[in-house]
């Protein structure tokens, strides 16, 4: 019989001012299938609180689980590969995630990966919606109403100390590494990420129809396409 212990864990980090509840319809889809959840919140909302920090959360929450898949949402970007370095993990995925380089902190990312000019470009293009500051038309523009709102209701401060600390790692980490892009993101325009994923992973990304937060708007497409990752599993199917 299994326990707990024998199952592939999926290790589901939030984005900036998020928390574990973003991952809450993704959760039970991957459950149901005979994997392990862990979606933690990070300390975001505790100022003196560093990438390290943000990492070591997480890490604590795993516990003594091990065959893990590690996936970080947007900002989690910076975050999973730092748990991918203090334990072993068969796979890292990125959903829509930032992807530093060493030294580099959450705060240069944008401008030194062209970010604006790659949302300038976008919104010529769609008529102002990418790049928005009405997050109903950025954000989540494909999530239901009541479950934006929820999401808006539940958001939390980030943590200056960890928006100007230097990504701590040499080099990515020798885990293999997914990219699910998101075609409809209207914050990470899905150009900017094909062009970024290739330059900064050397992989080219999947993609997945939906927003930013693609989690809430299309959660079971999303855990079918980080269940395509893994090869077939000795979990049992429930």
């Amino acid at each position: 019989m299994f326990g707990i212990r024998d199952l592939t864990t999926f290790v589901l980090i939030h984005g900036g001012g998020g928390s574990g509840w973003c991952w809450h319809l993704v959760a039970p889809e991957l459950s149901s299938r005979g994997f392990d959840v862990v979606a933690p919140d990070l300390p975001c909302d505790d100022d003196s609180a560093s990438l390290t920090d943000y990492a070591d959360a997480v890490v604590e929450a795993i516990g003594d689980r091990r065959d893990l898949v590690v996936v970080g949402h947007s900002y989690g970007g910076f975050i999973a590969p730092l748990v991918a370095d203090q334990l072993p993990v068969r796979l890292l995925v990125l959903v829509t995630g930032m992807i530093p380089v060493p030294g580099e902190t959450p705060r240069d990312w944008w401008d030194n990966t062209g970010h604006a000019q790659a949302v300038q470009e976008q919104a010529e293009r769609d008529g102002g919606k990418t790049g928005s500051s009405d997050p109903f038309a950025s954000f989540y523009h494909d999530v239901p109403r009541a479950l934006a709102e929820e999401a808006m209701r539940r958001e939390r401060g980030e943590s200056s100390t960890a928006w100007v600390s230097p990504w701590p790692l040499p080099a990515w980490p020798n885990v293999p590494t997914k990219f699910v892009l998101c075609k409809d993101d209207r914050i990470f325009p899905a150009d900017f990420f094909r062009r970024l994923v290739p330059e900064r992973l050397g992989v080219t990304p999947d993609e997945i129809p939906g927003g930013h937060y693609v989690q809430l708007s299309r959660p079971k497409e999303l855990a079918d396409i980080l269940m395509s990752h893994l090869q077939p599993s000795r979990n049992p199917q429930i």
